[in-house]
């Protein structure tokens, strides 16, 4: 039986890469569920974030950037992440950045128009344009796709994201809580690690070197010092895809991965709220963006 009191529903978070989907992931719900930086192709798996209320759960689900030409196996399951928030959809949140341009053929614009969800067209960023430029941006959006509502927004200043939300909680269905209350997401603290130090990399290294590598968790284990207070150790490999990348990583005389490790062991302290003992290493394996196996430990693909 359909409870008519409280609402639940699925919310999928789409677009292209670098559009500012994270950003309103973690404005939405409130926490930091995804990393976020300038650069494209930051988010490359699907994370759930729950927002949950006396009356409502939102299952919000940012994923990565619809790439249209994918060069990796690794990119090709990022692409299936995004076609399966389709299929599990009460509404889609289909992010824009004003400035971008689509063509007629895109294929993902045809994959929208055969989906069966409500589409909310959510143009990000709009500080960057006049009120005028706005409109035209609508209008064209409003010529090749059909949609429930559009949203002008800016997710990084949060203005317009309050009513953005107000809209979801009226549009989603009557139903029972699809997780527990207490519940904030579906990904185990071993993911939000690994991603927490890969924003790192992304922020402190240049060029294609973030591109390269993937970070695996080795071990993950809640101790206590010897003074009685709580302490995580963790241990983690990060993977790149060349030898030369190696060298990099670490820096001259191990400064690199020593800043990186700082960096990383701040944010996992507040982020876990207690001391981080955290040790980084680096492994060379080659072409693992197209290795069946690393994908499926790195968990890109069942």
């Amino acid at each position: 039986m359909t409870n008519n009191k409280h609402k639940a529903g699925f919310v999928n978070i789409i677009g292209r890469p670098n559009v500012g989907k994270s950003t309103l992931m973690n404005a939405l719900v409130g926490e930091k569920m995804s990393i976020i930086t300038n650069k494209p192709q930051t988010t490359r798996h699907r994370i759930v974030g729950i927002i949950n209320a006396e009356n409502f759960q939102i299952v919000f689900s940012d994923t990565p950037g619809y790439i249209k030409k994918p060069s990796y196996k690794m990119q090709e399951s990022m692409n299936k992440f995004v076609h399966g928030s389709f299929e599990d959809a009460d509404i889609i949140l289909f992010v824009i950045d004003p400035r971008d341009t689509f063509e007629e053929d895109d294929p993902f614009l045809e994959k929208m128009k055969k989906s069966t969800a409500p589409i909310f067209l959510v143009i990000n960023k709009m500080d960057l344009l006049t009120a005028e430029e706005l409109e035209k941006v609508e209008a064209w959006w409003k010529e090749h796709l059909t949609f429930e509502q559009v949203f002008h927004i800016s997710a990084l200043n949060k203005k317009n994201t309050t009513v953005l939300l107000d809209e979801i909680i009226g549009s989603i269905p009557f139903s029972e809580p699809y997780y527990p209350k207490d519940q904030l997401t579906d990904r185990p603290e071993r993911f939000f690690v690994a991603e927490i130090i890969r924003e790192k990399i992304l922020l402190l290294y240049g060029q294609e070197i973030p591109y390269s590598c993937e970070v695996y968790v080795q071990s993950f284990k809640e101790t206590k010092t010897k003074h009685g207070a709580d302490i995580t150790n963790i241990a983690a490999e990060i993977f790149v895809s060349r030898k030369t990348q190696k060298p990099i990583i670490i820096g001259k005389n191990g400064d690199s991965i020593k800043r990186l490790g700082t960096e990383a062991r701040k944010t996992l302290e507040e982020w876990l709220e207690q001391k981080v003992f955290l040790e980084l290493h680096v492994k060379v394996k080659e072409n693992w963006r197209d290795d069946h196996s690393l994908l499926k430990n790195f968990g890109y693909e069942d």
